[in-house]
């Protein structure tokens, strides 16, 4: 039975977009994108706000999956790991253990505490865990949108339901766009059709009202229920179900997606691990206190989950004015101002910033005045 394997799927999505958030890698969760710092942590690196070059690449990447994945395998995702599918699923088999009639209403009253669920992850993916649970009680903004997001949430799992897949779902939308005469799709054998003794229990249990014998429909949702009531249907004939998976897997089309999917992941994995240890940024400051004196200021990051501690220094006939010492926690960044002021008789146009750290050092140029 495929529903065993579906659910297999579902807890698995479930468990990892639940708990990404609380995961941690390198101090810091798996996932999560800090709003007060404008950096993303990304499963122990951190990306900041001016590298978000890196965020596009992940999008294209995420483009290409989704036309790699709907090309291969269908609306595979509607019906086996979409969070709209997994919630109306698990909440039907909880209300499963009450007597038939009483189902829907038990159902409508499962999805209260596992929508409730759903908006405090969501919160989680942009502010700490502890943080986000103490903010509940003490935050109005974080309490705001906790109970906005929950009546949202409630309200299409529990009223719109299976009609948010065949009418307002993006993605659904696009999915006919990508099919081609070889996409993995859910179907009847019409050269069987003899065969089938007119149960209708295929359609009965389709979650969005279609009856799959009379033909592929684009508001399938490839979950695989017509066939499994169809097998459990025809097991004490001693015949396969006349429902199944139809499709060409392996042909050249998914080969090439697949290839420039798993290359775009690479190239992504390639740019991310290659940032700096440190990035230190150093700009002069319009304003001039004095002649042969220049005002800068700097920014110091630490793209590490160690403390880093430094000094900044200058090369060359300068004389440093201002607080040197550099103290970094783990993902953090540091702005700073400093005055330079050039030795008698000089008259230097650049001046060179040096960053030691423990265990290496940056340079960096600015223009002098």
């Amino acid at each position: 039975m495929w529903k065993r394997y579906r659910r297999l799927a579902e807890i698995a999505q479930a468990a990892l977009i639940t708990g990404l958030p609380f995961l941690k890698v390198g101090g810091e969760s798996a996932l999560r994108f800090d709003l007060v710092n404008l950096k993303l942590h990304f499963f122990g690196a951190v990306i900041w706000i001016n590298e978000f070059y890196l965020v596009l690449l992940a999008v294209i990447f995420l483009l290409l999956f989704i036309v790699a994945v709907t090309n291969i395998l269908g609306r595979i995702w509607c019906g086996w790991s979409c969070p709209q599918t997994v919630l109306l699923d698990l909440s039907g088999d909880l209300a499963g253990i009450f007597p038939l009639e009483g189902r829907p209403l038990a159902q409508k009253v499962v999805l209260i505490p596992l929508s409730a669920l759903v908006s405090l992850t969501l919160i989680c993916y942009f502010v700490p865990p502890a943080a986000a649970f103490e903010g509940l009680f003490t935050s109005k903004v974080i309490t705001g949108f906790f109970l906005v997001q929950w009546v949202l949430i409630y309200a299409d799992l529990a009223f719109l339901g299976r009609i948010f897949c065949k009418t307002v779902c993006p993605y659904s939308m696009l999915q006919s766009g990508l099919f081609d005469k070889d996409t993995l799709v859910i179907a009847f054998d019409p050269a069987r059709e003899k065969e089938c003794k007119g149960c209708d229990k295929c359609a009965r249990v389709c979650p969005v009202g279609i009856d799959i014998k009379n033909g592929p429909a684009k508001e399938c949702i490839a979950c695989a229920e017509c066939i499994d009531a169809c097998a459990s249907m025809v097991r004490n004939r001693a015949i396969p179900s006349l429902i199944g998976y139809r499709g060409n897997i392996r042909r050249q089309k998914a080969f090439l997606l697949s290839g420039v999917t798993v290359l775009s992941a690479l190239v992504l994995i390639v740019l991310v691990s290659a940032g700096p240890e440190v990035d230190f940024i150093v700009t002069r400051n319009p304003e001039q206190p004095a002649a042969g004196v220049n005002s800068y200021t700097y920014t110091v990051r630490n793209n590490r989950n160690t403390t880093l501690r430094g000094a900044l220094s200058v090369k060359g006939p300068f004389l440093l004015i201002g607080e040197g010492q550099i103290d970094l926690k783990p993902y953090e960044m540091i702005h700073g101002r400093i005055i330079a002021k050039a030795e008698k008789n000089r008259t230097p146009t650049s001046i060179v910033f040096v960053l030691r750290m423990e265990g290496f050092t940056v340079e960096r140029e600015a223009g002098f005045l």
